[in-house]
């Protein structure tokens, strides 16, 4: 029997038709389609989107027919005032009560831990974007399913300018680099689990290239490159899938998205 995987879209749809004018696919597709390369015909995959409207839930939809779930990143902030984003708070909260297994990137974190009381405010150090560099593994994530097979010092995929401030009840980082100092987090609730990370293992080097195009005036405003020389190195080495600056972790599709097979393995043998 298949399991069920829900994504939950974290952008609204300003942010995901940008991302599709710029010919590049929104993130809950980006999602669908890792999750189905790395375990290929395993699971039924639905996808909803709590940012756009009111009224997201299909018909007859059920949110115990999932036995996983899966939170995208989003441009979203969750310390504004807006229904896009307490409606996803209330969501998770929701989730959280539920038998299931939930895994969060970046704004997929931030959502969770914010529902399970924990505090998420702006980093001081400023965006982290592209690449979260030197991400090191705690003596709690080497003992934690979502690092299994995952080298201790690693590098990831990445945009955000957010951070946790005060983790949920419970909760053990797992991963944490200079930039942020929770880059990986787990915890849970009566009924459900959760495992999060801060950067993007489900984004591809071509997909964050592509990125690197739409926002290069915020990159290079933020000076995260030096000039447009150093900038156009970097693109070009994503681009083109090639190691002069990326390390060999981000290169490798299976070992920058090990984290969420991980998940997946562990989503099959805990069903």
């Amino acid at each position: 029997m298949k399991l069920n995987i829900l994504i939950v879209d974290g952008n609204d749809k300003e942010s995901s038709d940008d991302l599709i004018s710029a010919k590049i696919e929104p993130q809950y597709i980006t999602y669908r389609n890792v999750l189905e390369k790395l375990s290929p015909n395993d699971f039924n995959i639905s996808i909803i989107h709590p940012a756009i409207s009111d009224e997201y839930f299909p018909k007859n939809f059920n949110l115990d027919d999932y036995h996983g779930v899966v939170w995208t990143g989003s441009v979203l902030n969750i310390y504004d005032d807006k229904p896009s984003i307490y409606r996803q708070i209330e969501l998770a909260k929701i989730l959280l009560q539920k038998k299931n297994k939930i895994f969060g990137s970046c704004w997929g974190l931030q959502v969770l831990a914010t529902a399970a009381g924990g505090y998420v405010n702006k980093n001081l150090n400023g965006l982290e974007a592209i690449i979260a560099k030197n991400i090191k593994i705690t003596e709690k994530g080497k003992n934690h399913e979502i690092y299994k097979k995952k080298i201790n010092n690693f590098d990831s995929l990445c945009w955000h300018y957010d951070e946790i401030k005060k983790i949920p009840e419970n909760s053990e980082i797992l991963s944490f680099n200079e930039h942020s100092k929770i880059q990986g987090l787990t915890f849970k609730t009566k009924f459900s689990e959760f495992w999060g990370v801060q950067y993007h293992p489900e984004f591809t080097t071509y997909w964050m290239s592509q990125l690197m195009l739409l926002r290069k005036k915020i990159l290079l405003k933020n000076k995260m490159y030096k000039n447009h020389q150093e900038f156009n190195r970097i693109h070009a080495s994503l681009k083109n899938n090639n190691s002069d600056d990326i390390h060999l972790n981000i290169i490798n599709f299976n070992n920058h998205s090990l984290e969420l097979k991980n998940w997946l393995e562990y989503l099959k043998v805990s069903n």
